[in-house]
């Protein structure tokens, strides 16, 4: 253990003894210094560690405090048990609203990618370069599904330092993380067959759910740990459940992660069931502080999980290139994909061979992990300052993402469309649930420098959330 952390976890025992209390300032890294024995920088380490883990944080000129509650994730609401979704109709509203947040004058606060200042690399664009004037960098027949071997035995590789014995055929290359999981459903599901989602999720879940004709089982979050292991082996016993379409690090929209242990014991309930989990782990990257979370490919044994992912939350929606983990399904799902996208760039795997064959990549996700925690620390104060009482807003320390809930009277889609009219993007729980009762609901992305531009958009978002009145027509308006 580094000596920040050992630091960090003594310190860390203390706030949970109550030795130091919510709002107490800690001693200034001089006097904690002194104190410890560690050199400054081992101190102002182990305090941005705190920090990381929303146990401490920062006043300008004024030093470290103890966090009180308002900064740990707020309870999950628990609507409702799980529900079976037979007719699910989502693609039409996912077009129009993705339509609408097009244009470049919309300021994309409902963006799924991190803001593209973050992810501008000099050094891979200078690779891609190199490769456009090389000939064989077009050539598509090493390419082919499942994908360039050298870019296979790379990703292979970062899974084995993670501890998952990988071996390069095990990796099929594909067109982004969406294509990962769409060709994954397809290689284990029927039309007809049951499908388990959580009861919010990305939007590409119930897409694929609806153009498979697939019957949907809803899983409530769990109010404490984001997941509810007790509903989800109840699910498993009454539904003739054929596959899981999960996200649990980062979770989309709302951003928690669930513990290592419940995915060790979703690992166990897959086996007894026989039940595969396609794993949605595109913001795998995104966590803060210095402990990366496990998938639950981590502990499959049972060769259950189909692990998805991709290097466009990393690297921006211009490298859309993602990967399908499964050792025993490969063949099928490179089937799938000669009738589908046929194959991915080969021009983006050469540059992306060359690229995360040196250390730019892990010094360029450092970098941006700490850019990340930042702005989002700086909206998520801003807005619990600046909201009405009655919001709450889930802060939970990884990705980019707040999930903010509003006052019941107003329609999260009906705000989305009054923010539009002033060049706003938010992104409504609509696009998420098909629960009428979780339509309350906005998702930000708060990835963005905290700039006048960005400060002038959360308080048209304020206001419109302050003056919305409600009638009895159930009607939202606007109206100062």
């Amino acid at each position: 253990m580094f000596k920040a952390e050992q630091l960090a976890h003594t310190l860390h025992q203390l706030i949970e003894q109550g030795v130091w209390k919510p709002h107490q300032k800690l001693p200034s890294l001089r006097e904690q210094a002194q104190t410890s024995g560690y050199s400054l920088m081992t101190v102002l380490n182990a305090y941005q560690e705190l920090e990381a883990r929303g146990l401490v944080f920062a006043r300008e000129k004024s030093g470290y405090y103890v966090a009180d509650q308002n900064m740990q994730p707020t309870a999950l609401d628990r609507i409702e048990d799980s529900t079976l979704q037979s007719n699910i109709q989502m693609n039409s509203f996912v077009f129009d609203y993705l339509k609408s947040i097009q244009p470049n004058d919309i300021l994309p606060f409902g963006s799924a990618f991190p803001n593209t200042a973050l992810l501008h690399q000099p050094k891979l664009l200078q690779i891609v370069a190199q490769h456009a004037r090389r000939k064989q960098s077009y050539e598509s027949t090493a390419s082919m599904p499942p994908g360039l071997l050298t870019l296979q035995q790379i990703i292979a590789r970062r899974y084995s330092l993670q501890g998952i014995a990988t071996e390069p055929q095990d990796i099929v290359i594909t067109s982004g993380c969406l294509d990962a999981l769409n060709l994954s459903l397809q290689a284990v599901a029927q039309p007809g067959d049951y499908i388990l989602l959580q009861q919010t999720i990305f939007y590409g879940a119930w897409q694929a759910a609806e153009r498979l004709g697939l019957n949907v089982i809803t899983l409530p979050e769990h109010p404490e740990y984001g997941f509810d292991l007790e509903k989800f082996e109840q699910c498993l016993q009454m539904y003739p459940i054929k596959v899981c379409w999960l996200m649990l690090n980062s979770h989309n929209p709302i951003g928690f992660s669930v513990s290592d242990d419940i995915k060790q014991k979703i690992a166990q309930l897959l086996a007894r069931y026989k039940v595969y989990l396609i794993e949605d782990d595109v913001y795998q990257e995104l966590y803060f502080g210095s402990k990366k979370p496990l998938s639950v490919k981590y502990f499959d044994q049972d060769h259950r999980v189909l692990h998805c992912s991709s290097f466009s939350k990393t690297l921006g929606a211009g490298f859309r290139v993602g990967w399908v983990h499964h050792r025993k399904l490969s063949n099928q799902i490179q089937h799938l994909q000669l009738m589908s996208t046929i194959a991915v760039s080969p021009l983006l795997q050469h540059a992306l061979v060359d690229f995360l064959s040196t250390h730019h990549y892990e010094k360029h996700l450092r970098s941006l992990r700490l850019k990340l925690e930042h702005h989002k620390k700086l909206f998520y104060r801003y807005l619990k300052q600046h909201l009405p009482a009655e919001c709450e807003v889930y802060y939970y320390p990884s990705g980019y993402f707040l999930w903010i809930k509003l006052p019941k009277h107003i329609d999260s889609t009906q705000l989305y469309q009054t923010l539009l009219q002033h060049r706003i993007g938010i992104a409504p729980s609509q696009l998420f649930t098909v629960n009428r009762q979780q339509q309350h609901f906005i998702r930000l992305n708060c990835s963005f420098e905290f700039t006048n531009q960005t400060q002038h958009a959360l308080d048209l978002l304020i206001h419109s959330i302050t003056s919305a009145k409600f009638d009895q027509s159930s009607t939202y308006s606007d109206k100062p």
